[in-house]
Order: C-alpha cells, then structure tokens, then sequence
C-alpha cells in the first residue's frame, strides 16, 4: 500500500516536472532559462470602477507596442470583456478542466489578434479538482508562455476567497480605484484582506495603484497617498503609484458603443493615459522584485489553496 506522504511527494514531483519545463537547452546543450509571459493581475475593491476597462486598454497598449497579449477573464459570473471585445468565447477554461480540451482551442482571437480566454466556472473550481485534473491544467496554462509576452488576468471585483487566491499568487498586481469615498474604503478592505492573508508574500508583491476617473493628475496622486497614507499606518502592504486615467466623455461613449476606447478614440485624454501605463510597466526593469515564474506556476499555487 502507498504511504499518503510518498504520494503527495509523487504528486508534488509531477508538478515540478510539469513547471520545470521552463528550461530549454541551447545548441551548446546549456540549460538556459526559458522567457515566460509577463502577467499583469488587475482587480479593484469594488464593481464598476473601471477595472475590467482598464484591462483591455492595456491590453490594447501592450499589443500597439508590438506584445502578443492573452486575457484571461477570471471574474466569473460577468462578461465585461468579451462584450466590449465582441469576442463571444465558445469554449472556457472549464472545457480544459471539465472536458480535456487543449488551452489552445479554448482562446478566442478578438481585436488585434489578442487573445481572450474566458474563466469560467474553472476558475472557481480551481482549488477542488483532483490531482490528476491539476497536472492537466497546469500542463495546459503552461503552454501560453510560448503564446503570449503579456497575461493580463482580469479578476473579480471585492475581496471574495477566489480574488485573494489569485492576488496571493500574482507577482503584479495593479489596483484600480477611483475618487468615489466607497471605492477607497474598498479598496482599503480589500488590502487588508491580502494582508491578513499568510499565504500572501509581501516581499515579492509588486503592487501598483492606478487611480481612475480623475479630473486631472493632481487629483489622481492625491487620491493614491490617501489611500497610501492610511495603508501604511495600518497594513505592512508595499504599494507604489502608476499612473491616472481622467474622467474623458470619449472613454464613456466608447463603453457605451462596447469598444476599448484605445481602439474607438486614438488621440483621446484616456487613450494618451492607458499608453502611458503601458509604456511605464513595460520599462520597469526586470529586477530579482519580478521573479516571472510563469502561468503554470500561477495557476499551480492557486489549486494549492484547497
């Protein structure tokens, strides 16, 4: 009979294995670190703040700078981004999970050749699947490092259990919030939450306040050092600023035609913002800060929160 400890070491092996395929050998047969995607989590402490918008827009930015960009959509229950996409997804990653299906034929191709994959309820059931389904998914995500440059994970708002699993094992993480006193306090609460959280490494966080839906840059940094201010009197949370998106009519009638304003208006004041985000993030060096484990590793520490 199999000891329970020696299986889970088995198991535990497995996944390294699957993971350890990052490495790649060169014509010299030296292993050298194989590129992993570079993965953007974006979440906010409330519903309509703008996040799921500012998702795309970056998205958008990041493949206008010449990135192939994959969104996952973990905010389950919502269909922000494909309807703005206009990209209605056939299939989920809950067909890889449930079905067996390759990642590759669960990506949707929506403006720009970027890619969209919709969470669906495999987001949700991530942390309860068997240990023979794991290895499968993780084999799968793994794939899209060779896919993408850039993973921008579009969470769920608030501080549900499935939103801090994916904080807790995202290395950038970018927080949107705006001047609306319940999106501060939220987001407030949903720093505390991660906070609180042993699991989550605060050493490695690399978190980024983007304040949206300001009437000028001044209002933006005002808004971030309130939040800062409060954060750190009573949370040992690092954060640093990132950039502002101002109130701008053309992004409103972008939403309402179901576009990215980055693709309707070009030249317009939220457009110019998301380019300059776009543009910061991609120049921050990659310091030992930026561990970049890769998708898989990802995906693999969020079924390790059962």
């Amino acid at each position: 009979m199999t000891d329970e400890g020696d299986t889970n070491l088995d198991q535990a092996e497995k996944l390294r294995n699957i993971i350890k395929k990052s490495q790649v050998t060169d014509s010299s047969g030296t292993n050298q670190e194989k590129k992993h995607a570079r993965i953007f989590t974006v979440t906010s402490g409330k519903g309509g703040v703008g996040k799921s918008n500012t998702a795309i827009n970056l998205a958008v930015q990041f493949r206008k700078l010449g990135k192939r960009v994959i969104i996952l959509d973990a905010d389950f229950g919502l269909a922000n981004i494909e309807v703005m996409f206009g990209a209605i997804p056939k299939f989920s990653l809950a067909d890889v999970v449930y079905k067996g299906m390759d990642i590759t034929e669960v990506i949707t191709n929506g403006p720009m050749d970027i890619g969209f994959i919709s969470g669906g309820s495999g987001v949700v059931g991530m942390s309860n699947l068997s240990q023979e389904k794991i290895n499968f998914l993780i084999a799968n995500v793994t794939k899209l490092d060779d896919l993408a440059d850039i993973i921008v994970i579009d969470t769920g708002a608030g501080i549900s259990d499935r939103v801090i699993d994916f904080l807790i094992a995202s290395e950038e993480i970018l927080l949107v919030t705006t001047p609306e006193p319940t999106s501060i306090t939220d987001s407030y609460s949903l720093l505390k939450a991660l906070d609180r959280n042993s699991q989550f490494r605060r050493d490695e966080a690399n978190l980024r306040v983007i304040t949206n839906k300001v009437l000028s840059t001044d209002e933006g940094r005002q808004l971030y050092h309130k939040l800062y201010t409060v954060t750190s009197q009573y949370l040992n949370m690092p954060m640093s600023f990132l950039g502002v998106v101002p109130q701008d009519p053309a992004l409103k009638n972008a939403v309402m035609q179901q576009s990215p304003v980055s693709l309707e208006s070009p030249n317009a004041r939220s457009t110019r913002a998301y380019k300059d985000i776009a543009d910061t993030l991609l120049k921050i060096p990659h310091t030992d800060k930026i561990y970049k484990r890769g998708i898989g590793a990802l995906i693999e520490q969020i079924t390790s929160f059962a």
